[in-house]
Order: structure tokens, then C-alpha cells, then sequence
């Protein structure tokens, strides 16, 4: 029998920049609500508009 959980059961949410769904990962366990961007190119954009 596989251990874990599967990955489709893992928690996600949208990236506050790209809005692009995210899923969790071991590494954000102690801090997923304060988990806001996808990856560092959308944390390094968050404060610039679109043209």
C-alpha cells in the first residue's frame, strides 16, 4: 500500500499575482495560511501593474 495522501487530495489555492491554482507543499506545512504567491517571479512582481 502507497503512504501519504494523493496529490489531487492536497490542498490549493490561486496566486495572488497570476491567479494560477498552487497546491501544497511539505516545505510550506508550518506556514500554508501565510502562503500568498506561486513562486519568487510572482513574489518579485506583486507590486507591478500590467501594461
Amino acid at each position: 500500500m502507497p503512504k501519504g495522501i494523493a496529490k489531487s487530495d492536497l490542498p490549493c489555492k490561486p496566486c495572488k499575482v497570476c491567479q494560477r491554482a498552487f497546491t501544497w507543499r511539505k516545505k510550506w506545512a508550518k506556514v500554508w495560511t501565510e502562503v500568498k504567491y506561486c513562486s519568487d517571479r510572482c513574489r518579485a512582481t506583486k507590486g507591478r501593474t500590467k501594461p
